[in-house]
């Protein structure tokens, strides 16, 4: 057994720290200022009940079946020998030798935890409370569980070479894709389109982005699971794409609308976050600045345009943002990723700027493989949960608030 690493235990309890504050209280309230006021209460709590949930699950089966080997199922899914902890004491996992295992079951908790939370707001002020909570477990097990082992756990994707440091197709596409199916299936708000939905707060939703953004340090990061100069150089790229990404989204909205919006700058900053997390950890900060510019650019256009013009409600721009900047920067990593940052080939060229242009087909596998598979398992799922217990509330409920319809409370 490697010898565990004061520091980089340090560092990655802190990183798990940060990343469930990327949640509770990050995106409870980024996604709280967002709706009208007679929901903000039921859409809060979402990130909040799914937080308790996801914790449980993943210490009952998530993690054992997502990050332990599976035998003649490897490439698929992993076995149950860490169900319920078991054989955690005094052992570390191959991916993060020098920090105690049960630190690096937490951490992985952290990104579990806020994966199914960002589909929340694809179907916010739509959704039973009790059919969110029976879809985000499904949800958890039967799709954020195996894309993890296929890319981070042992399985197919990952033995095929791909690349992705933080989550861009675990994480963001995987939810990305996911909500849109959501806001698809359950189809548009009560007057979409024709009633005024404009967010009630947006100062929760300027705390939340904020909080979003510093927690993200531990999500890229704390994705080097150590505390060297990887870390450092996924911490500066991920902030400089951010940076750029909100100055884009808000050029645009400025020279076409004539007003930069605040709640544009704060979208053009999550964007910018969402699409370095796949590449965070493997270019060069001048790649990163290109990065933050596509950001910006393709994902106002999908949030904006694209939604506008197909007219489907994804409620909060879950797919807009996070399915297409994960699939956008999931993508960029094939071109990108570079040795001198990360010599994952040992030596060989990594992505294209090294003379790797196969890498782009790589992620382009990928990137269809997971959006099919979480496309039609969400689906089925949503399905099978309308049967057995309905997922919309009905339309009396819709237009009294999810609030006092289903939680029996409001804000005053």
């Amino acid at each position: 057994m490697a010898k565990i690493d004061s520091g980089d235990t340090a560092w990655l309890l802190v990183a798990t720290a940060l990343v469930l504050m990327m949640n509770i209280p990050g995106l409870a309230l980024f996604y709280g200022g967002m709706v009208r006021k007679k929901n903000v209460l039921a859409t809060g709590i979402q990130a909040f009940a799914v937080a308790a949930l996801v914790t449980v699950l993943w210490f009952a089966f998530g993690y054992s079946l997502a990050y332990t080997d599976g035998g003649v199922w490897n490439n698929l899914v992993g076995g149950f020998a860490r169900s319920f902890g078991a054989g955690l004491h005094g052992s570390v996992h191959e991916l993060a030798k020098t920090v105690p295992e049960n630190v690096f079951m937490m951490y992985q908790a952290t990104f579990a935890i806020i994966t199914p939370a960002i589909i929340a707001g694809a179907f916010a002020e739509r959704m039973k409370f009790s059919a969110m909570m029976w879809f985000m477990g499904l949800w958890l097990l039967l799709v954020y569980v195996p894309v993890t082992h296929w890319v981070w756990g042992g399985g197919f994707l990952g033995q095929a070479g791909v690349l992705d440091f933080a989550g861009g197709i675990v994480v963001h596409l995987n939810a990305g894709i996911a909500g849109l199916v959501c806001a698809l299936v359950l189809g548009p708000r009560r007057g979409y389109g024709h009633e005024y939905m404009a967010p009630h707060n947006l100062v929760l939703t300027l705390i939340g982005t904020s909080l979003l953004w510093v927690g993200w340090f531990g999500f890229n990061a704390g994705s080097a699971l150590s505390s060297g100069e990887l870390a450092g150089s996924a911490m500066l790229n991920t902030h400089i794409s951010a940076a750029v990404a909100a100055l884009v989204w808000m050029a645009i909205e400025w020279a076409s609308r004539g007003k930069p919006s605040v709640l544009g700058v704060l979208s053009g900053a999550v964007a910018g976050l969402g699409m370095i997390t796949p590449a965070a950890g493997y270019i060069e900060p001048w790649a990163a600045m290109l990065i933050g510019l596509a950001a910006g650019a393709v994902c106002y256009w999908a949030s904006v345009i694209l939604k506008t013009r197909l007219g489907y409600d994804d409620s909060l721009d879950v797919f807009g943002v996070h399915g297409v900047g994960g699939i956008v920067g999931s993508i960029l990593v094939g071109v990108f990723a570079t040795k001198a940052i990360n010599d994952v080939g040992k030596g060989s060229a990594v992505g294209l700027v090294d003379g790797n242009g196969h890498q782009i087909l790589t992620q382009l596998y990928a990137v269809a493989a997971v959006a099919a598979f979480s496309a039609v398992v969400t689906w089925l799922i949503l399905k099978a949960v309308d049967a057995l217990i309905g997922l919309r509330v009905g339309a009396d409920e819709e237009t009294e608030g999810l609030d006092t319809a289903l939680h029996g409370e409001r804000v005053q």
